[in-house]
């Protein structure tokens, strides 16, 4: 049933995709007096086909789905055959640079619109949302350089000199907010209720490189979801935990008199304590909630009081970094306080232009590491990865399937204006060139750059599906 549920969310979001990227080419090229010849959703053998009486545009379905074309009037691409001189104007190679450029770039701004419409469409229905409450941060971090202690809830986030502060509704708001501040280098004073009322915290994100800015930076900076509930959802047999007493349904409370409700940090802090004695508070799960059944009665009878556990992280061998770590052997679950997320029309809007703009230059940034070494070429992804993201979005319903389809878009637009020969990007920068000097790049240079540019596009293909593979299984 999950292979049937991803091969489905995958063709649905590469259909939808394709065929906007696409039609952006096809309307624009239409507007512009352009006859198109055919309309292709996918390549090779065609399935489907039908020809409109009207335009006569040939619509066609292939076999092969990973992709798409639009195809017009050309002279260059008639094979030496003449086209009469009443259909000369209609030739895409006979329109002035700037309609040519309009029509190139009209594929990925499709592309653009299609996310802002999705983003704005979820946040205009509305999503359930982790809250913005921070969990304890860990020494030395910059939220605890700030000031926080954990379980303030933030509220809004202003630039130092701002006057006013942007409202924070959510965790992912406040995530996005900060992202925006530290591709900045800015330093930005924070707003949260805490016991005491609303206080401003001060957070410096100027010394953050780019290479900093990844998916882990809020754990970096020491920002990780808290004020919910951290429980222990099984126990390995013979492990550091069974041998302390911990028990499934367990509540743990503290570490070492620090108050926890995060499973992240709690996790961080036994592994560098190997060997080293903790004391955790634990509350016992109450009646019914967890017990094991070799619970004995009398610790039925305990169940909801606080008491405070000794137990040793036994010290193992990371495998990805090779370092002695501690270990527990407890699986632990973390609910936390969620929020039901909903603006109006035209704040939905407004958002969803916000985000779609952030994701566009957060991809073309990391995409600029890539090439310079800074980030890992393992961040790239394939249509493996794609189906397995469109599987497990579909399957925690719309909102995330359509945030999903939402970045795949943006992702794809981003690609195809990359300045590579044989993709939208490449294309446009010989229109430019050309748009400058007045002068057409020779068919010769097309020809060399076109060889190269496919190259790039094998190679970064290539790349993409080792990594899909490493990830399917995991070497």
């Amino acid at each position: 049933m999950n292979l049937l549920i991803e091969v489905l969310a995958f063709a649905v979001a590469i259909g939808v995709l394709v065929v906007v990227h696409e039609y952006g080419h096809y309307s624009v090229a239409r507007l512009c007096g352009v006859k198109v010849l055919r309309f292709s959703i996918g390549f090779g053998k065609p399935l489907f086909q039908w020809v409109s009486p009207k335009s006569g545009t040939e619509w066609t379905v292939a076999a092969l789905p990973l992709g798409g074309y639009v195809k017009m009037l050309d002279e260059r691409e008639m094979g030496g055959a003449p086209i009469p001189a009443d259909a000369l104007p209609h030739a895409f190679n006979r329109q002035s640079v700037w309609r040519r450029i309009a029509i190139v770039a009209a594929g990925p701004v499709a592309n653009f619109l299609l996310a802002i419409l999705l983003f704005s469409l979820v946040f205009a229905t509305g999503v359930t949302e982790p809250a913005a409450i921070l969990a304890a941060p860990a020494p030395n971090t910059a939220a605890a350089v700030a000031g926080f202690e954990g379980g303030e809830t933030v509220v809004g986030v202003r630039a130092e000199n701002a006057a006013e502060a942007e409202p924070v509704r959510s965790w992912s708001d406040l995530r996005w907010k900060l992202l925006g501040a530290a591709f900045d280098h800015k330093r930005v004073v924070l707003s949260a209720k805490g016991t005491d009322g609303t206080s401003d915290f001060q957070l410096d994100l100027r010394g953050l490189t780019e290479k900093d800015v990844d998916d882990n930076f809020m754990s970096r900076l020491g920002f990780e979801p808290g004020g919910g509930k951290l429980t222990v959802a099984g126990v390995q047999p013979g492990s550091a935990a069974q041998k302390a007493g911990l028990l499934p349904g367990d509540r743990l409370r503290g570490i070492n008199g620090m108050a926890t409700d995060n499973a992240t940090a709690f996790i961080a802090y036994v592994k560098s304590h190997a060997g080293q004695p903790l004391t955790l508070q634990v509350e016992r799960a109450g009646a019914g909630q967890g017990q094991s059944q070799g619970q004995t009665q009398a610790q039925s009878q305990q169940a909801g009081r606080l008491e405070d556990i000794r137990i040793v992280p036994q010290a193992q061998r990371d495998a990805a970094t090779g370092e002695l770590v501690g270990r527990i052997g407890a699986e632990l679950a973390t609910q936390v306080p969620s929020i039901d997320v909903r603006y109006g029309p035209l704040e939905s809007l407004r958002l969803g232009a916000h985000r779609t703009w952030d994701l566009a230059v957060y991809s073309v940034r990391m995409f600029g590491r890539m090439i310079v070494g800074e980030a890992s070429l393992k961040n790239l992804s394939g249509p493996v990865t794609i189906a397995d993201y469109a599987g497990k979005s579909a399957r925690l319903g719309p909102s995330a399937f359509l945030s999903f389809l939402a970045l795949v878009s943006i992702s794809l637009g981003v690609l195809n204006l990359l300045p590579i020969p044989v993709l939208d990007g490449g294309h446009l920068l010989y229109y430019s060139v050309e748009a400058v000097t007045g002068k057409v790049v020779s068919d010769r240079w097309q020809l060399v750059f076109q060889r190269a540019g496919l190259a790039c596009i094998v190679a970064l293909s290539a790349i993409a599906l080792f990594n899909d593979l490493a990830r399917l299984i995991h070497f």
